[in-house]
């Protein structure tokens, strides 16, 4: 909560500061301030109708059992549980490519999570579910930045009008390229992501 009410407040003052900009710059007419209100109100009528989707969705696998079926499945195949992550890792990488992320993470989370944590990858449950949960979050961050659906790719065009789409894309290889190192590195070493939790307890 304290940490919710920081972030709140950090928005406010965001909000305010760009206001006086706007206001002081004269670009804050109050056609933009309508217009931007509308785009508002439709981002998050659009955010939570996947939320709504995302919640049904996670019923219905509730219902079926099905992350559990699959987890069992994968324990009776005995496959290696490095092979399951890589394979989870993949999936993401290719859907990040023509999905958003908080869509992906809805709803592939509640299937996947389960199957992860039954797995042995000679972690306490803690560690595994934050290793998990880091791992997650950035592969699916790399697809913010992953041609041909990559959010940010997109914002960064409608800013910088006078660059090619086709050069941003080309732009953004070193980072993702960099991106995929991490993502080695802390499948490589698992103690990445929570050691500094563990330090801290």
């Amino acid at each position: 909560m304290e940490a919710s009410s920081r972030s709140a407040e950090g928005a406010s003052v965001g909000v305010v500061l760009t206001a006086l900009a706007g206001l002081l710059t004269r670009e804050l007419t109050l056609e933009a301030v309508i217009t931007s209100l509308i785009d508002t109100a439709a981002a998050s009528a659009m955010i939570f109708v996947i939320i709504f989707g995302a919640d049904l969705f996670n019923v219905a696998m509730a219902l079926s059992r099905m992350p559990t079926a699959l987890a069992d499945w994968f324990m009776a195949a005995e496959v290696a549980p490095m092979v399951v992550l890589l394979c989870i890792v993949v999936f993401y990488l290719v859907m990040g490519c023509v999905m958003d992320s908080l869509s992906m993470i809805l709803l592939t989370v509640p299937v996947f999570f389960p199957t992860v944590m039954s797995l042995d990858f000679g972690l306490l449950p803690e560690q595994q579910a934050i290793w998990f949960g880091i791992l997650t979050l950035v592969v699916v961050e790399v697809g913010m930045i992953t041609p041909p659906v990559g959010m940010n790719l997109f914002i960064i065009s409608a800013i910088a009008k006078d660059i090619p789409t086709r050069e941003i894309f080309r732009g953004t290889i070193p980072f993702i390229l960099s991106e995929l190192t991490r993502i080695v590195l802390l499948i490589a070493f698992p103690a990445l992501s929570y050691w500094l939790v563990t330090f801290w307890n």
